[in-house]
């Protein structure tokens, strides 16, 4: 008791009212600064770090560090003064080492986890000419406005081929996956890939990323075992993702997750800017949690004002350190 008796209340609250209102006035003039870059400095040139060389593929058709940046624009033909994008896909079977103790064969598209990420403008025609390699029925189901015999309900058995063709429209943030009952297990064998319809406008420059939420039930008891970003579990935490500091940010973010009803995706020291299924041009809200079901995505944008590592996660810690983590590494463009 006695080291309160000359305890002086006053002088205490005065000090800590002064230093919570410097420190106010720091943390407001920060945030401000940060959010007035992302508004006043969007269109300026983008720079995207080297990214590491030598980071491991366990397997999968395309480096993880390579699919974050990879995007499939198709080759581009002109026909009756249309734009056309001509995607070529082969379902295929290919064994993926998830981990030291663990090999799973994935049904997939082009060899990889998850398939190529498309990309188109709004109004192009998309022509698919799809090749089914993988010892079962397949199909590619795309999500968008399609007639119905483009649906990708349709089985296409091994070895036959079907050429699926459609307007890019609407624009946004779009996936596509095999729809062979049961879609679950077709899915989460890693039948599952992301398409993107960009405005006629387009949108302002930035440094994309495509991050596709995934998951395995290993001994097909239909519960996930493992949790993954862009098919390999923890693979960003120990390759964690350049970004430069003070570099707007574009994450392309998809779950598609079976057997869990949903999953939330959470960065660390910084929010994100929502555009909900990426139909819209402006954003919707702010937030660093977001919350989706499975085939549910958004575009998310963002920069980093300081250096450093920082993860990136479900919020659902059982999830997250069963192999959905990762990191970024905020570095300054001049190092």
């Amino acid at each position: 008791m006695s080291s309160f008796k000359n305890f002086d209340s006053d002088k205490f609250w005065g000090r800590r009212r002064l230093l919570q209102a410097g420190l106010g006035s720091a943390a407001l003039t920060g945030a401000a600064g940060s959010y007035y870059w992302l508004d006043q400095r969007s269109h300026q040139p983008v720079r995207v770090p080297p990214l590491p060389v030598d980071t491991p593929t366990y397997g999968n058709g395309v480096n993880p560090m390579q699919a974050l940046r990879d995007f499939d624009y198709g080759t581009v033909k002109q026909e009756n003064g249309r734009t056309i994008r001509e995607f070529r896909i082969i379902a295929g079977t290919t064994p993926l080492q998830l981990n030291s103790a663990v090999s799973y064969v994935t049904w997939n598209y082009n060899g990889r986890v998850p398939g190529p990420t498309l990309r188109a403008r709004e109004g192009d025609r998309i022509r698919v000419l799809f090749l089914n390699q993988g010892g079962h029925a397949h199909t590619m189901h795309f999500h968008g406005i399609h007639p119905s015999n483009m649906d990708g309900v349709r089985p296409i058995s091994n070895d036959k081929a079907f050429i699926y063709e459609f307007d890019a429209v609407p624009y946004g943030l779009h996936l596509y996956h095999c729809h062979i009952a049961p879609v679950t297990r077709h899915i989460g064998k890693g039948l599952h890939g992301m398409l993107i319809i960009d405005p006629k406008e387009g949108r302002p420059p930035a440094d994309e990323i495509v991050l596709v939420m995934n998951a395995y039930d290993i001994n097909d008891k239909k519960r996930n075992d493992l949790y993954a970003f862009n098919g390999l579990p923890h693979y960003y935490m120990h390759h964690p993702i350049p970004i430069y500091k003070n570099q707007l940010v574009r994450v392309y973010l998809l779950n598609m997750v079976e057997f869990d009803p949903a999953l939330t995706f959470h960065i660390h020291a910084n929010f994100f800017r929502v555009y909900p299924t990426g139909m819209v041009l402006k954003p919707a809200y702010e937030a660093d949690v977001i919350t989706m079901g499975t085939a549910e995505r958004h575009i998310l944008e963002f920069a980093y004002p300081y250096a450093g590592k920082y993860m990136f996660h479900p919020h659902q810690d059982a999830i997250a350190e069963a192999g959905c983590m990762g990191l970024f590494d905020v570095i300054s463009q001049n190092s």
